[in-house]
């Protein structure tokens, strides 16, 4: 069978589909929510790790918080400014919005069970926390990538998975969390997890949208 040659105009339409088939997957902007969350528990992990090697105070865990506090009320501004942008929302858009609305509501569960323990038992479970926020978030965001095809998100979740893994074990045989040494896993942990993928997204969706 002779192979049949591809037009001109034949090759810019294919390049031109898939240029538009990539930017279903990268739009502007795209990689915010990450950097949102991985700046910010940056900042909030460092301000609780300084504080506790200055004061000693366990109260300043209560700082966490801030975590929870600002990213729900910026994650849901910003979505509906992406919306609004992006315009009609896709099958894969739907499934990615309802992954990471399942580990907001875990998370929510999870902080009322640490509070519930506390307040009422008088049992410190915070620890759980941290073993949330390393495999749960980091099982999401492997999903996550493995629906859009972006290898950052799953090399991102598979480090904090990794931490997440040891943080479980360290608990398990007894071991203490101290902050000299749990505080820099948790914080290169999101960096891999969420502020390198959150850049490496954004930068590919600028090359499209100057290529577009």
């Amino acid at each position: 069978m002779e192979d049949r040659r591809i037009s001109e105009r034949e090759s810019i339409e294919i390049i031109t589909s898939m240029i538009a088939r990539t930017k279903e997957r990268y739009n502007l902007g795209e990689g915010n929510l990450l950097l949102l969350w991985g700046y910010l528990t940056l900042g909030v992990s460092v301000l609780v790790w300084v504080l506790l090697s200055l004061t000693h105070n366990p109260a300043i865990n209560w700082l966490w918080y801030l975590i929870w506090i600002i990213g729900g009320i910026a994650t849901p501004v910003m979505a509906r400014k992406k919306a609004i942008k992006k315009g009609a929302k896709t099958y894969t858009d739907r499934i990615i919005s309802r992954l990471w609305s399942v580990v907001g509501y875990a998370a929510i569960l999870t902080t009322v069970c640490c509070l519930a323990l506390f307040f009422v038992a008088g049992a410190d479970a915070w620890a759980a926390m941290f073993v949330f926020a390393l495999i749960v978030v980091s099982l999401a965001e492997m999903a996550n990538g493995i629906i859009l095809n972006e290898n950052s998100l799953v090399v991102g979740g598979s480090i904090g998975m990794a931490a997440g893994i040891f943080v479980t074990c360290c608990i398990a045989a007894d071991i203490a969390l101290m902050a000299t040494w749990i505080m820099p896993v948790f914080i290169i942990a999101f960096i891999c997890m969420m502020i390198i993928p959150g850049h490496i997204i954004n930068y590919k969706a600028r090359q499209i949208d100057e290529r577009a």
